[in-house]
């Protein structure tokens, strides 16, 4: 019988290390987008898989399928090519595989190290696959082990402490433009999740004459109103971008928010902006920064911080691998014990039945008020003596022979795979 193991697993995409951002946003997908390419996996034969995608990464992470597959399913269900994929692309299988998924949950590999929302972003991607029925009982039992490592990377090591987010680097890299935002007006484009953390940095940091704009004026209202901030309607973007020393923009959308339509009062009275891209897609039209006035920043361009924070994160690193290598090792150890579990579902049915058939035979001589007092003293012995070849069972998971002996000793279904 074929068991499973780490080896089942794989992992393809485009991220931030090798995919400038204008490929990224072509493998980007909407919750829609995830929806239909779970569905075309389904209708293939897939049946346990889940995305993560987010500004800085598009990935599948799944299990008994081939890369070949994957990629052709994330070709089909986004603008990326095959080409492109190739270029700018990876592609991991076993335990290389599970080793990345620990490291994107942890923050180990985000632009931003220790990322405070992407184990969000891998967590909703995994609900999202989990109400499709797409996860595994394996999978579903690793992604324990994945959420497990990052909250003991939060509560055993200090990596958390100071963690970065998207938000934070966009405020930091424009303090190194300005060093000061007390006097400067401010655009923000979106009230998002990322959009509501970047506004409350801003704030923080002494910003007062701050303007937001969304597309449902609504929930612009709701987080200027925390911060009693001014509100604008998003026909009045252009003279809003004008106005602006400094403009924001991190909304869903997946075309350009801000076209050089939108730049005309700007051109007839320049003066210089900044402009921070926190979107994929990209909400910037990139003839934007053709403008001379004008510095846009995109995600590609804002790293981390090298600052005290950041190099206290560094640190710990290595601690954060090795408990990614203990969680690890405990889910091999989990996995390789599935090996006799079918041997001990058996065992324990067969000695059961054994126990009933003998009951059953005796029931008519024994009066009513022994026969729950038996019954329950049968289980017992049965049970104690099950233990003993179970704990063998469990101490000789490894071996195929172990199981084999105890399932042809007792005539057990298991030992021709017909179990459960």
């Amino acid at each position: 019988m074929v068991h499973p193991t780490v080896q089942d697993f794989v992992v393809i995409g485009i991220n931030h290390w090798d995919a400038p951002v204008e490929i990224r946003e072509k493998f980007s997908l909407s919750d829609e987008g995830k929806e239909l390419l779970m569905e075309g996996a389904r209708r293939e034969g897939i049946t346990s898989l889940f995305l993560v995608s987010t500004c800085n990464r598009t990935e599948i992470f799944a299990q008994n399928v081939s890369t070949r597959e994957l990629i052709r399913l994330l070709t089909n269900y986004s603008y990326g090519t095959l080409d492109e994929f190739h270029r700018y692309g990876f592609e991991h299988e076993g335990e290389r595989a599970v080793q990345h998924l620990f490291k994107v949950a942890t923050g180990l590999d985000s632009q931003i190290l220790g990322d405070l929302q992407i184990v969000k972003q891998v967590k909703e991607g995994y609900e999202q696959a989990a109400r499709q029925e797409m996860v595994s009982g394996e999978f579903h039992r690793l992604m324990q082990h994945v959420f497990r490592a990052h909250k003991r990377s939060r509560s055993e090591t200090t990596l958390g402490r100071g963690a970065a987010t998207v938000a934070y680097a966009a405020v930091q890299f424009a303090l190194r433009t300005f060093e000061n935002l007390t006097n400067k007006n401010i655009l923000l484009v979106g009230t998002g999740k990322i959009g509501k953390v970047t506004c409350k940095n801003l704030v923080n940091l002494g910003a007062s004459k701050l303007t937001l704009i969304n597309r449902t004026r609504d929930r612009a209202e709701f987080v200027a109103d925390k911060f009693n901030l001014e509100v604008a309607d998003m026909n009045q973007l252009p003279e809003q971008i004008a106005d602006a020393d400094l403009v924001i923009v991190a909304t869903g959308a997946d075309t350009a928010i801000i076209r050089p339509e939108h730049m005309q009062p700007s051109m007839e009275n320049p003066k210089f902006k900044v402009m921070l891209d926190l979107s994929v897609p990209r909400n910037i039209d990139p003839n934007v920064a053709t403008l001379d006035f004008v510095d846009v920043a995109n995600m590609d361009m804002l790293g981390d911080v090298t600052d005290e924070a950041y190099k206290k994160r560094e640190q710990q690193v290595p601690a954060v691998k090795n408990i990614i290598n203990e969680e690890l090792s405990d889910y091999k150890l989990w996995l390789n014990e599935q090996r006799v579990v079918p041997t001990i579902k058996a065992l324990t049915r067969k000695f059961d039945s054994i126990r009933e058939d003998e009951l059953n035979f005796f029931k008519n001589k024994i009066s009513t008020g022994d026969f729950d007092k038996i019954e329950n003293m049968t289980r017992r012995i049965v049970n104690k003596i099950a233990a003993y070849s179970i704990e063998h069972l469990r101490d000789h998971h490894e071996s195929e022979e172990v199981a084999d002996m105890v399932a042809e000793m007792f005539k057990l279904e298991a030992k021709n795979g017909n179990h459960e």
